[in-house]
């Protein structure tokens, strides 16, 4: 059993990281394991999460456990977890509440849990006190190993935890079933050495590491191959790509490289302002198909704020970046995250940051109360601004960022533009829906023959969080 452990997850070495690409093993054992059994996969947290679980999906097909989206179907349940917040905790417990008394019902159901909680030295204490029954838990590090952790619980039928706490190596060739045939998304980087004093992310998934661009180049052009229209770049802090490399080749070489394999759009997420170069900016402004949306975390307008935050950008710096990306991407959209009541905010300091949303005048955002974390250096921070203040902010702050995401939407209105159509919406079957290069949500009543195609759409109404407009057709 391999207990996380807070303190050797925060260590940082100059060794510099292995790429293991013959780490994925699947045998013939391993293939039968699944055999006539029904797997349900729930899934919390960002994007590099839901790319997890793509892999998770191929890694238990290759075991050939087919997949339900009825848990009370389920021989296997599994959830994927997001530890950003103390909300996402209480929903993965709560869930887990639900998957107990499935088990107590059914009792050869296996339920396991992976993803960033998992690497919580607290998460796991808990587990092995309160959730004996469940069958097994492992880490981001060891991802990969899935077939093998799974073989061990059946065998033993006790609770297998397996989480290693270590700065992490690069597992190159783990199968993936992506969710969509139009846009991927891919991993340039795992981990994160920023050390936010609010953020569990760099004790959960370990060091900054960069994939060499020779996968991700060839991972893009199989995917230009099978037809794919869009590919995200991942990573907890994209902009940082190749810092830790010694070949000189940096994010803006990486952006130009995969922007000339053709694929027709590039998109990136998540930026840090402090790793935002000008030559990435001329990168994204030089090619059409490098779309021109930006998400750019503020967390706070306050310099004092951001100071204790650990951010090491002040509210100036972040604004010359904003309006450098503006003036050389001037059609680009802007989203950020914000945090409000971080602990010692005072309203003078949640000034600072509304008179950034009124600069900025942003697309969109993703607001939330501070949600300490434990073992951050921020869960040690008084906290003395109170629950009703936090959530007087948060209201006032939505307020405004609702304000301008509609009055930057009400732009578009009878404009033609491009929308990679996906699905069919929420609305109804006869109502598609996709985005536009900017990153705004548009519903086009229109015929499934469209989805996985780029159209030009006439934007014909408008709302705060999305659009409605019609095809023009050639």
């Amino acid at each position: 059993m391999l207990i996380p452990n807070l303190k050797e997850a925060k260590t940082r070495s100059n060794k510099e990281s292995i790429v293991k690409a013959n780490e994925y093993i699947i045998n013939n054992d391993l293939k039968e394991l699944g055999k006539g059994k029904l797997y349900f996969l729930k899934t919390y947290g960002c994007q590099m999460n839901e790319h997890d679980s793509e892999n998770i999906k191929a890694m238990l097909e290759d075991m050939n456990f087919s997949e339900t989206k009825d848990m009370e179907e389920a021989d296997l349940i599994l959830l994927n977890t997001c530890a950003i917040r103390e909300n996402a905790h209480n929903k993965v417990f709560g869930y887990l509440g639900r998957a107990k008394n499935l088990k107590s019902r059914k009792p050869g159901v296996l339920v396991g849990l992976c993803g960033c909680m998992a690497q919580e030295e607290v998460v796991v204490n808990k587990i092995l006190s309160e959730y004996k029954w469940m069958d097994f838990v492992f880490g981001t590090h060891n991802l990969h190993k899935l077939p093998q952790v799974l073989e061990k619980s059946i065998k033993e039928h006790k609770l297998n935890v397996e989480v290693l706490s270590c700065e992490g190596d690069i597992i190159e060739n783990i199968p993936v079933k992506r969710d969509s045939k139009f846009k991927a998304w891919i991993n340039i980087m795992y981990g994160c050495d920023k050390f936010c004093t609010y953020c569990i992310v760099p004790y959960t998934r370990g060091k900054q590491r960069s994939r060499r661009k020779e996968y991700i180049l060839n991972e893009v052009e199989e995917l230009v191959k099978d037809g794919y229209k869009e590919v995200t770049l991942l990573g907890q802090n994209v902009n940082a790509y190749g810092k830790d490399l010694n070949d000189n080749y940096k994010m803006e070489n990486l952006l130009e490289d995969v922007a000339k394999t053709g694929i027709e759009r590039v998109r990136f997420v998540t930026s840090h302002p402090w790793d935002f170069t000008d030559n990435m900016i001329d990168v994204i402004a030089k090619y059409d198909n490098i779309m021109p949306y930006i998400h750019l975390p503020l967390q706070s307008g306050s310099d004092r704020i951001l100071k204790l935050m650990g951010r090491r950008y002040t509210k100036d710096s972040y604004l010359e970046l904003y309006n450098k990306l503006k003036t050389k991407v001037p059609n680009c959209s802007i989203t950020t995250d914000i945090i409000v009541g971080f602990p010692g905010e005072t309203e003078e300091d949640f000034k600072e940051t509304l008179d950034v949303v009124n600069t900025c005048k942003y697309d969109g955002a993703y607001t939330f109360i501070f949600s300490a974390r434990e073992g951050t250096p921020a869960a040690k921070m008084k906290d003395d601004v109170t629950l009703e203040e936090k959530e007087q902010r948060l209201f006032k702050l939505n307020e405004l960022v609702n304000k301008y995401s509609k009055e930057n939407n009400d732009k578009y209105l009878d404009t033609t533009v491009k929308v990679l159509l996906e699905g069919t919406s929420e609305k109804g079957e006869d109502t598609l829906m996709g985005y536009t290069e900017t990153m705004k949500l548009v519903n086009v009543k229109a015929d499934k023959k469209y989805i996985g195609t780029i159209q030009n759409v006439k934007i014909k109404e408008v709302k705060t969080w999305s659009m409605d407009g019609i095809i023009e057709e050639d």
